[in-house]
């Protein structure tokens, strides 16, 4: 398999962010398993996966599913992407905010299935395979920027109906000097206004029942 040779591509080409492949820290996830546990069975060869030039692993879903039904055969593909929740992917640097969104979902008790990461390149070594419905991020963060990942993602045709809310100290005027955000992403002001974001997450429940159902 070729491997990209840039950020831009990594995140574009089919090869590398098709829904075949995903990270160490979504393979976790769906595996319920640590991320060293999923390090040491890729390791073993008891999971199949390969590294980018980058050194990111890349770890094949079907490979993912096979170890599940080996040895959790009372977990289906259906558990692993419920179709009936929300999905939604947060992306911020600083733990003591993440645990803050996480505690107010936690609250919110909504059927929504919410994956955390801590920098945009980890989200969008995984964010293809992921589909969220709704992308929550932060701007300013190390290495890659938000900024620079919603461009990404806007030239990714299968986040195309992906919804997104970015949370950022930045006034909307320096958003802009710093290249602005996609038309329809929704910008709101630190410190967060979760009633809004509440509602929100709560109307897109709502549609996403409906267009499933």
């Amino acid at each position: 398999m070729r491997e990209p040779k840039s950020f831009e591509a990594a995140i574009t080409a089919s090869d590398f962010s098709s829904e075949d492949y995903c990270g160490t820290s979504y393979a976790a996830k769906l595996l319920g398993l640590s991320v060293a546990t999923v390090q040491s069975l890729v390791e073993k060869g008891e999971i199949e996966a390969w590294k980018t030039l980058g050194g990111h692993r890349r770890i094949a879903l079907q490979s993912i599913n096979a170890y599940l039904a080996k040895n959790s055969p009372q977990l289906s593909r259906a558990d692993t992407d419920p179709k009936h929740r929300l999905r939604v992917l947060m992306v911020e640097d600083d733990e003591n905010t993440r645990e803050l969104y996480r505690c107010q979902f936690e609250d919110w008790d909504l059927p929504v299935d919410c994956t955390w990461m801590p920098s945009a390149l980890e989200a969008m070594m995984d964010i293809a395979s992921m589909r969220p419905d709704l992308l929550i991020t932060d701007l300013s963060m190390p290495g890659v920027d938000g900024i620079e990942m919603l461009k990404a993602c806007k030239r990714n045709l299968q986040l195309a109906d992906m919804q997104i809310v970015v949370i950022s100290g930045l006034a909307p005027e320096a958003v802009k000097a710093r290249g602005g955000l996609p038309p329809e992403a929704h910008l709101l002001q630190k410190p967060i206004n979760f009633d809004w974001l509440h509602g929100y997450v709560t109307a897109l429940v709502t549609a996403n029942r409906k267009w499933r159902h």
